[in-house]
């Protein structure tokens, strides 16, 4: 049965809000984590008037729960509960007390190469890492490394987004890499995939590999002729407080919360109408994994009726469309927390890049059939 018109619309103004605000309001901007939790309270609030079959709908303890916990515990290490709070926080501290010779290192590194070799580097190997390491340590390596490079800041924003991307992608390869792939790789578990550790390396490395790749060549291109030799640029000082890394720790919690309770909140939107939709037509639809939780997504898309095709065509709809905007992955998050990148800023490169990146997956995919 449909959605009553008014909750529909309701999901819409939402949606919108969670789209536009941050680039017209610049409280929003100014206050991102904040706006997306109570746009994520709207959408819990209501998706209790939407009544799915089959679907639990509104608020429960339970998301009360995992709202609360999700930015606390991605895994378990020797029994202890890990999270994107306790890793941000803990790393953060460590660059704190030792950034001088964390960022001398670096610098040193940036000397010995050019800027541009180093950036194509770090976007190959960050993104091929990232699913061993997991994108939250990819991303914390990644702007520590940025923010300590001879480069304007137009270039530092340029070369984040571009690794960002290559992170988002191969953190999918495995499911220690982000939650998209572990929720991939639990739903397809039994028969007829009987899904492994290997299973999305198996089925997505060929169309991955090649995009990490790919990702790093344009890292040179953006580039251009910044080289730390040239010494235009100075990388920039380290001067951060013990509160502004615990309040990073803090914002970041917030925002994966907020994630948590928009992608709950538009369950019905999701078990509704998307699951409804073709391979082809779903594949661009997902691109609204860009300011809404890819993994709840995949939750609700993958399955193990699904044919291997589609299966390829959502997770990489999902992949691809989640580095566009800020709330599109958690590298996005932790990376534009950190080096203060403005939806607008983000939205400037992300979104041109994510589109021709879907246009040349859509051909490889849907055209090519490869």
């Amino acid at each position: 049965m449909a959605l009553d018109l008014g909750v529909l619309i309701g999901f819409l103004v939402i949606f919108l809000a969670v789209l536009l605000g941050p680039f017209k309001i610049h409280v929003i901007e100014e206050n991102l984590e904040v706006f997306l939790f109570i746009c994520g309270v709207l959408a819990m609030t209501l998706s209790g008037f939407a009544k799915i079959p089959g679907v639990d709908t509104g608020w429960s303890l339970e998301i009360i729960k995992e709202s609360l916990t999700a930015p606390l515990h991605v895994g378990d290490i020797a029994g202890i509960p890990i999270g994107i709070f306790q890793i941000v926080l803990v790393v953060g501290l460590i660059i704190y007390k030792w950034h001088a010779p964390i960022h001398k290192a670096i610098r040193k590194l940036t000397d010995m190469l050019s800027v541009r070799v180093l950036a194509f580097v770090l976007i190959v190997v960050l993104g091929l890492s990232s699913s061993v390491m997991s994108a939250i340590l990819a991303a914390i390596i990644l702007v520590e490394v940025v923010n300590a490079m001879p480069l304007s800041r137009k270039a530092k924003v340029d070369l984040t987004i571009i690794a960002c991307f290559s992170i988002g992608l191969g953190a999918a390869l495995t499911p220690l890499g982000e939650p998209l792939s572990t929720i991939a790789i639990s739903k397809l578990s039994g028969a007829p995939y009987h899904a492994d550790f290997m299973f999305l390396f198996n089925m997505l490395g060929k169309y991955i590999l090649p995009g990490i790749l790919a990702y790093g060549i344009i890292g040179i291109f953006f580039l251009g002729k910044a080289d730390a030799s040239e010494h235009e640029m100075e990388a920039a000082d380290y001067n951060e407080t013990v509160k502004d890394v615990i309040m990073r720790a803090v914002k970041v919690y917030v925002f994966i919360a907020a994630l948590v309770l928009l992608g709950e909140g538009f369950k019905p939107i999701i078990f509704e109408y998307f699951i409804q939709v073709p391979s082809m037509a779903l594949y661009w639809i997902n691109m609204v994994s860009a300011v809404l939780d890819n993994a709840t997504l995949a939750a609700a898309e993958i399955g193990p009726i699904l044919s291997e095709f589609q299966i390829k065509s959502i997770l990489m709809g999902l992949l691809i469309s989640g580095g566009m905007l800020i709330p599109g992955n958690i590298p996005n998050i932790i990376s534009a927390s950190k080096l203060g990148i403005t939806s607008k800023e983000w939205a400037r490169l992300g979104l041109p890049l994510g589109l021709v990146s879907m246009t040349v997956y859509f051909v490889i995919l849907f055209v090519f059939n490869i």
